[in-house]
């Protein structure tokens, strides 16, 4: 009778096992390491997430909403491969990597990439389609290779994956991404004045200045050719308002066209 106990105990344990063994690494739990991270920096699982990505820095940052509603840095990932130079990327084939404000919904999260898991960034948003711009297929993901994309390791796709599957979970509908060339202190961007992308970056430097005062992702809108950011629901003309539906819009609203920052 005991030696049947354990051998039925040992079959569970085997077949338990071996049922962990095919729980998809999209569906892993976040460890508890990264979950006592969270708790020690005071900020909860599932919270919204924002990313912002510096590609002359190789780094790929992650902020995450905090109690007081405002954005804390959690996590700073190395991007080990990103294509092209430093610009935007202009059309298909170009093997350029986006610069800009994007938006990503649960829709655009890949668990079956070839590239271990990914996320499409949303190119091309308005601004991009305002400039006949044109490409598909433009992610983050992991594998440590690129052809336009923002490439970081597995393990850190995966952190950002469960960080942004469980924030779907508890509602963020989508959360915004913006990739910058460089951190646009005035240094650097004193030392990109010749640069024939100098007006382009002046004009991103204006959402991530708004993020660097209020410590909350800005909302993005597009116009006449232009990015234009407001710090929070309360700065958007009634216009876009009457408009906004918390994903980008087909059709413009007061002559702009939305983006991001709707939630």
């Amino acid at each position: 009778m005991v030696n049947r106990f354990w051998q039925t105990m040992t079959l569970m344990a085997a077949a338990l096992l071996l049922a962990s063994c095919f729980v998809h690494h999209s569906m892993a739990p976040l460890p508890d390491e990264t979950r006592a991270e969270l708790a020690a920096r005071g900020l909860k699982i599932g919270a919204p997430l924002y990313v912002r990505v510096f590609k002359l820095e190789n780094e790929m940052e992650v902020w995450l909403k905090n109690p007081a509603g405002r954005y804390t840095l959690f996590r700073t990932y190395p991007i080990c491969n990103w294509s092209g130079k430093l610009g935007p990327k202009l059309k298909e084939g170009d093997k350029q990597a986006p610069e800009g404000f994007y938006v990503v919904n649960a829709r655009q999260m890949n668990p079956k990439s070839k590239y271990h898991l990914s996320f499409n960034i949303g190119y091309p948003n308005a601004y991009d389609k305002a400039h006949k711009r044109t490409g598909t297929h433009l992610m983050v993901h992991g594998g440590c290779s690129s052809s336009g994309c923002y490439a970081i390791t597995d393990d850190a796709i995966t952190e950002l994956f469960i960080l942004a599957r469980e924030a779907f979970t508890k509602g963020q509908r989508d959360f915004p991404v913006a990739a910058f060339p460089f951190r646009p202190s005035e240094e650097q961007l004193a030392r990109s004045a010749e640069h024939p992308w100098y007006g382009f970056w002046l004009n991103l430097k204006e959402g991530y200045d708004l993020f660097e005062k209020y410590r909350v992702p800005p909302v993005a809108a597009v116009r006449d050719g232009r990015y234009v950011f407001f710090a929070g629901q309360q700065s958007i003309p009634a216009e876009l308002v009457a408009g906004a539906g918390g994903q980008e819009a087909a059709a413009s609203h007061g002559g702009f066209q939305l983006i991001s920052g709707w939630q």
